[in-house]
């Protein structure tokens, strides 16, 4: 990404790291390159199957990249902190280089690994830091990885606006004679005026659109169709937008058998109770509880089948996952979808989908498009 945030976001987000280790009698972590080492340092740089590394200790921070790819380092805000660059040439150990700083610190907690580290990577600095327990450095100092700061949910809200204007002109898109694939590039274009980047387009008409990643595909719109259309995309300093709506062609829902009237209804009124759930305190898996059974309760339990949302930041998906099982409790800052959805296969299918932040006391819906069919 060309853009950044000033460089002492990068330097607070750093002494927040260094500070959480100390609290946490945690040896350090050791962060790949990805959405985890932008959001420390600004750099999105890749070195592929190469180690690029940055290992923070509870007192010094150290960025490790090959020789051939320091270059790209001069697009992110390394330069302006306190955080020591060597580079290594083919042959070196690079992740003896890496793992130096935690092996020679005073601590000996765990060492937390970042999620885009590869198996070899991983497995390499397991034997280095051996006995030291390690720990997904995501989880170990969540506050930091999952708790958007002020900075970041600006973003996040200005993504949202971006990808709500897009989807307030779908409806002109959606009429009868046109392909899927047609009305996907029309959207495709749309998202472009206002990201950076396109993530993804989905756009699922009649039933394509009971198959939730579904892409697009030639399939003619009729009138009368249920479509499902979900797009995101990538946003200023690396923020991603992702959002939700089903729609009829035509734009009449009074046209629709009774059935699909009254399962959008469920379907709307499951989601609207799984945002209101949603406050500091409760865990994850009780979002997904509140959603999940109004579903249920009306008899669509079974095409209900994937989790009701997922973290989004500088990645799309992200913890927190809202899912059964996920005992994570909710804290303010963290920033995730809402998301049921309830698929007839074979005939048509259904989705309305949100980004939330949890405040102090609830959490502040970042989509204010229409829900309604429309």
């Amino acid at each position: 990404m060309s853009e950044l945030f000033d460089a002492s976001v990068y330097a607070d987000r750093l002494g927040r790291a260094q500070g959480l280790l100390r609290e946490r009698g945690l040896a350090g972590i050791v962060i790949g390159p990805g959405p985890e080492l932008a959001y420390l340092t600004g750099s999105w740089t890749s070195s592929h199957e190469r180690l690029t590394a940055l290992t923070v200790t509870p007192t010094k921070s150290r960025l490790i990249a090959p020789e051939t790819d320091l270059h790209s380092l001069a697009d992110s805000a390394v330069s302006e902190l306190d955080v020591e660059v060597l580079g290594w040439a083919d042959g070196e150990d690079a992740h003896a280089l890496a793992a130096a700083p935690v092996l020679e610190g005073d601590a000996d907690g765990a060492v937390g690994l970042g999620d885009s580290l590869t198996t070899r990577h991983v497995l390499a600095l397991q034997e280095l830091f051996a006995p030291r327990e390690t720990k997904v450095a995501a989880l170990a100092l969540a506050e930091l990885f999952t708790r958007k700061d002020a900075a970041e949910i600006e973003q996040l809200r200005a993504a949202g606006r971006a990808i709500d204007a897009v989807h307030a002109k779908v409806p002109e898109l959606l009429r009868a004679g046109r392909t899927e694939a047609e009305v996907a590039a029309d959207i495709d274009k749309l998202i472009l005026e206002r990201h950076g980047v396109v993530d993804f387009v989905i756009v699922g008409s009649g039933p394509n659109g009971a198959n939730p990643h579904h892409d697009f595909s030639d399939r003619v719109l009729e009138d009368g169709d249920i479509v499902v259309v979900d797009i995101g995309g990538t946003y200023g300093v690396g923020y991603h937008s992702d959002c939700t709506r089903t729609y009829v062609v035509g734009g009449d829902p009074a046209t629709l058998p009774e059935e699909a009237r009254s399962m959008y209804a469920v379907l709307a009124e499951a989601q609207e109770a799984a945002v209101a759930a949603v406050r500091p305190g409760v865990t994850a898996a009780s979002i997904d509880d509140v959603a999940r059974s109004r579903i249920t309760e009306a008899g669509y339990g079974e095409a209900y089948f994937h989790r009701t949302g997922h973290g989004i930041g500088l990645s799309t998906h992200e913890e927190p996952f809202i899912m059964a099982g996920n005992d994570l409790v909710l804290e303010p800052g963290m920033a995730f979808s809402v998301e049921p959805g309830i698929y007839l296969r074979g005939r048509f299918g259904a989705r309305i989908e949100d980004i939330v932040v949890v405040t102090e006391d609830g959490c502040e819906r970042l989509n204010e498009g229409p829900r309604e069919l429309r």
